[in-house]
């Protein structure tokens, strides 16, 4: 029987202790010091990501100190002996539990519902689930900002000379003789919806963001929400959005727990539920990729229908109607359940090798593990490197700006900037009334805010 605190050694009770609370100061001030960091480099929405991480950090440490205090109760809730056949992970080797177990439940011929042992490993399994999540996370930013890094050439390229020319607004040209048409409209007719859908399933595995998406993309945005201002920082903008999304990714909301507990449920002997779940974050995020560029490509078509002749770049015109029941943000719902899905997986290996060894029950047929596991980081690397990027691209083509986009600091501004412009247009023009909504007030205040990005 193990020692407790009454027969352990002061000084090794002690020390256990000092590292404990040392780990805990410096895991919490370097969360400080990065959310001050953000702070003051105005990178409002990582300094507010980091916020969501500590709330996480709350849950969990919530969730531990429940979990230990009622270790001992819930190994005293008992259950006939029956009820431990039935729904087991793995195939019992022994088949009277009774008769080789000693405890409470035991003297009154029944058996824990879930021992002492068992609650402490599923502590662990919660504390490596919200680790693995946010260090997948962090992984998934941390790539697609890196592919996401080569389109600042191609902002650059918008404020050169040969750009301009190149779009000229008087210069008259045929929809379909345009980069963007020839790329997107071959062979997208009404009757070959099937072959766009094919053809945009595999693009995005050898062509996922082209330059020439991008140019397009930008100048559609730009037009519809800014049309005056043409050296607008879209690259910037797309870079804020991406990091006020990774908020939502961040977030181990209460929906995706209960995931958790579904998995847990169908873990079942036999039913190689995690092998065929582990097939689900696959599915969504290339389903989600192909979605992805099917909406540039049906752009392209929809502007090839309505003007034969354009001037300038190709007006592509931004919609809801084009993203699934016209929501843009069931993208990120989509892609947020499959980065937590992925992480299960990727968790559920680490708990299993560190608690029960790398040959346990729950790895009976270790090709199957080793198939999981290769999956899961096919998942990620795509996830990271290649729907991201295009999803930050293609989620601003949405009929309305991100209002979250507009920091607090920002707001305060431009409300004073507008009672300023308020009083101004009174004295100016008495019988001329001024904006008051947001969307009377784009075209005037783009320069502010590409100033403050």
């Amino acid at each position: 029987m193990e020692a407790s605190l009454q027969h352990t050694p002061t000084w090794a009770a002690a020390v256990i202790f000092f590292f404990a609370v040392a780990v805990s100061y410096i895991l919490a001030q370097s969360i400080s010091f990065a959310g001050n960091w953000f702070r003051s480099h105005q990178k409002i929405a990582l300094y507010d990501a980091i916020d969501k991480l500590k709330e996480e950090l709350m849950i969990l440490g919530f969730l531990s100190l429940v979990l230990a205090v009622v270790q001992r109760p819930i190994s005293h809730i008992c259950v006939p002996a029956k009820a431990a056949d039935f729904m087991l992970p793995c195939r019992r080797l022994h088949p009277n539990p009774i008769s080789s177990a000693a405890g409470y439940c035991v003297d009154r011929g029944m058996i824990s519902l879930v021992s002492q042992q068992g609650i402490h490993q599923l502590h662990i399994f919660i504390f490596v689930l919200a680790v693995v999540h946010v260090l997948c996370s962090v992984t998934t930013m941390i790539l697609g900002r890196a592919k996401m890094r080569r389109w600042k050439a191609w902002e650059k390229e918008t404020q050169t000379t040969e750009y301009h020319v190149a779009n000229d607004p008087n210069r008259f040209r045929l929809t379909r003789e345009t980069t963007f048409a020839k790329r997107h409209i071959s062979g997208a007719t009404p009757s070959s919806s099937m072959y766009l859908w094919i053809k945009c399933f595999f693009r995005q595995f050898y062509d996922s963001v082209n330059r020439v998406d991008y140019l397009t993309l930008r100048h559609g945005f730009i037009m519809a929400h800014f049309s005056r201002h043409t050296t607008f920082n879209f690259h910037e903008y797309t870079n804020r959005s991406l990091d006020d999304e990774f908020k939502t990714v961040l977030r181990i909301s209460p929906p995706l727990w209960f995931l958790v507990v579904i998995f847990m449920l169908v873990d079942i002997h036999g039913w190689y539920s995690y092998f065929w779940l582990s097939f689900a974050p696959l599915i969504i995020v290339l389903a989600v990729g192909t979605k992805l560029h099917v909406i540039v490509a049906r752009m392209a078509v929809k502007l090839d229908r309505e003007k034969i002749v354009i001037t300038g770049a190709p007006p592509v015109q931004p919609n809801d109607d084009f993203f699934w029941f016209g929501n843009p943000r069931l993208i990120l719902f989509l892609l947020h359940l499959a980065f937590f899905q992925n992480a299960f997986e990727l968790t559920f290996f680490i708990w299993i090798w560190y608690e029960f060894g790398l040959k346990s029950c729950y790895h009976e047929n270790f090709g199957i593990t080793i198939a999981r596991v290769t999956l899961a980081v096919v998942v990620q690397f795509l996830c990271s490197y290649i729907t991201l990027p295009m999803y930050a691209l293609v989620t601003q083509m949405g009929s309305e700006v991100k209002r979250s986009m507009f920091g607090e600091r920002t707001k305060t501004v431009l409300r004073r900037w507008h009672k300023d412009v308020r009083v101004r247009r009174k004295k100016q023009h008495p019988h001329r009334s001024p904006p008051s909504t947001v969307s009377q007030l784009q075209q005037e205040i783009s320069m502010q805010i590409s100033s403050s990005t």
